[in-house]
């Protein structure tokens, strides 16, 4: 934490920083507010300490500019015998406290040690808010503006901060594995183990090896006890054996409640009309499920399809050293109409696909959703939506990937587009779209 030290006065700034200094504070001085301004922002990790009487911006006018750059931020005014009515005015507008003229050193370090354990505070607390809320970068994996994937978001948060087990089930694609890894990253076990083992991928006697440990000594550490106290991923739940089943339900009845090592259970597939409730056997069912999260497919998203067409485009189009490819109203309304039986990954392929292709000046996305399946081609023309909600979904997405290219430049945009100023503002209000998020 830095204190910033602000004062027209040179002989004011030496002495109260090396006193702070001495006290174990690291000091930064600044002899106006508009040099101080240069270096301090929103979530600056120090606090202030600023003259009210200075020549340009006085200290009344640089508090209300740091209070406007962040309103958290702790600011201990300084005041001659005459300014204490405006430094409890100060006080009003959001400063923390204030010191007259001569200083009394103890308190001058008192101030700064409160100040500086309540800035501490609320940078945390926000970095805790940035990480529950944005996530983690794998929480920010999890792309969409959809109702599904809101509420996808928002469930994964709440039961990250449980310590019940998870279910996780949907189609193949759907980015279960990705759940998986956000209900750990976002969770009071972050810090801690997480280990993915897929139950299909062994045969049973060496699936039960590997979960609890060899019947003979020696044969390492088993996946229950490597993991303890952190979170194991069991893929393809529905191929555990009878035996193996009634295995993992006494390591889970041993571990008692709350649980020291979390369980996410993930089911990849069952036939149409079973339930997964029919594979495993009800007491353990019960046990896993005592949070359970179906995952949307992509065809139920809407517009998500083209926001993660778009990222992951640009994404492949950095990786490859080339332009994304532009996508038509026409191919808009075709990415939006796709089945997408693989989902998500499904989606990421054709994303490449379709970079590669456009590095080379050929093909096109329709080109590529016909090649996708033979089924593809009815469903892109039978099956849809009203014409309102694609042209929609095609103007947001031109919007968003024209702000994206000018990194919020307004005028840019308005050049490019052709969109008169109060019509873009207009349109950026409808579809949620805030030139901050470009910058």
């Amino acid at each position: 934490m830095k204190v910033a030290i602000v004062d027209d006065e040179e002989d004011i700034r030496q002495s109260i920083s090396q006193w702070l200094a001495l006290s174990g504070f690291d000091t930064e001085s600044f002899a106006c507010a508009e040099d101080a301004l240069k270096v301090i922002g929103a979530d600056w990790p120090g606090v202030v300490i600023t003259d009210i009487r200075m020549p340009g911006m006085d200290g009344m006018a640089f508090l209300k500019r740091l209070m406007g750059l962040d309103s958290g931020l702790p600011v201990i005014m300084i005041t001659g015998h005459g300014d204490v009515p405006m430094a409890v005015e100060a006080m009003r507008l959001g400063a923390m406290d204030f010191m007259e003229k001569p200083f009394n050193p103890d308190r001058m370090t008192e101030l700064a040690k409160r100040a500086t354990q309540a800035r501490r505070m609320t940078l945390d607390a926000r970095a805790l808010r940035r990480d529950l809320g944005e996530g983690t970068k794998v929480m920010g994996k999890l792309i969409g503006t959809s109702p599904q994937m809101e509420r996808l978001r928002e469930d994964v948060l709440d039961i990250a901060q449980s310590d019940g087990h998870v279910l996780i089930d949907g189609e193949t694609g759907t980015g279960k594995t990705l759940v998986a890894h956000a209900l750990h990253a976002a969770g009071t076990r972050a810090g801690k183990k997480f280990v993915t083992i897929s139950c299909a991928a062994y045969t049973e006697e060496a699936l039960g090896e590997r979960l609890f440990g060899p019947v003979a000594e020696g044969g390492g550490l088993p996946l229950v006890e490597e993991v303890r106290g952190g979170t194991l991923v069991l893929e393809d739940i529905e191929a555990l054996s009878p035996g193996l089943q009634a295995r993992l339900l006494t390591f889970l009845n041993d571990q008692g409640n709350p649980a020291e090592t979390r369980i996410v259970a993930i089911c990849n597939a069952h036939g149409e009309g079973q339930m997964l409730e029919d594979l495993l056997r009800p007491d353990l069912y019960f046990r896993l499920a005592a949070h359970k999260l179906t995952l949307p497919p992509l065809r139920a998203r809407g517009e998500d399809v083209l926001t993660l067409f778009t990222r992951m485009s640009e994404q492949f189009a950095d990786d490859y050293g080339c332009e994304a490819p532009e996508v038509s109203a026409q191919e808009a309304a075709q990415l939006l109409q796709a089945p997408w039986p693989g989902n998500v990954r499904q989606l990421i392929n054709v994303a490449e696909r379709a970079v590669l292709q456009a590095r080379r000046g050929q093909g096109s996305i329709a080109s590529l959703l016909m090649a996708e399946s033979d089924d593809l081609g009815a469903a892109m023309t039978t099956e849809g939506k009203p014409l309102k909600e694609y042209v929609e979904s095609f103007e947001k997405m031109l919007i968003d990937n024209t702000m994206r290219r000018h990194k919020g430049s307004i005028a840019a945009v308005m050049e490019e587009l052709c969109l008169p100023r109060r019509t873009l503002n207009e349109k950026m209000a409808k579809y949620g779209l805030s030139r901050a998020d470009y910058t």
